[in-house]
């Protein structure tokens, strides 16, 4: 891998999202800007992160949306229309928790099935850190504001609001162990 899984990532991303979704476009430029800044923490990985966070929302893309659940619907879109790396449509479908999600969906048996979850820790942490630190509009913020932002959005009593809230604990660990995974790096 390297810069072409990069830009290929970017012009399928580019191609579903800018368009027919403009704020969640920005979002994923804002979470694929992380990914870059943050990368160097994995070594070979870091590529592999920049093309999932520039793909992670893929699946919101309208004509993408078969089961309304946005990261089973990517990852078998970057499968299926892609034969996409089995590693990326792994993150894609498992980003930010999304099997607490997928079982409040009734498509965790699913998403676990199709797309297990990559034995990889600190590159999953690291998709969550960047997906989680970043707005609606792309901007910087904490896992906490962001946390807080999606509640709002939703609704507490919502599928996202009951997933956002049980994944919550799991999100500020991921954030931390990337944040300290940082700090450890020389300057």
């Amino acid at each position: 891998m390297g810069n072409r899984i990069e830009e290929w990532a970017m012009q399928v991303a580019e191609a579903e999202l800018c368009s027919a979704l403009p704020r969640r476009w920005a979002h994923t430029r804002g979470v694929t800007q992380r990914a870059e800044e943050v990368g160097h923490v994995l070594g070979d990985n870091a590529t592999l992160l920049v093309a999932a966070a520039t793909l992670h929302d893929v699946g919101y893309a309208p004509r993408l949306a078969a089961t309304g659940f946005h990261p089973l619907d990517g990852a078998r879109f970057l499968r299926d229309e892609y034969g996409a790396d089995k590693r990326l449509v792994r993150l894609v479908a498992n980003h930010s928790f999304a099997l607490l999600e997928a079982e409040e969906r009734g498509l965790q048996g699913e998403l676990a099935t199709e797309f297990p979850l990559l034995e990889e820790p600190l590159l999953v942490d690291a998709l969550v850190y960047c997906d989680m630190t970043t707005t609606p509009d792309g901007d910087r913020t904490t896992a906490q504001d962001r946390v807080a932002e999606i509640r709002s959005r939703y609704g507490d009593d919502s599928v996202v609001g009951r997933f956002i809230r049980r994944a919550a604990p799991e999100i500020f660990a991921s954030v931390e162990r990337v944040e300290a995974a940082l700090a450890d790096q020389p300057r």
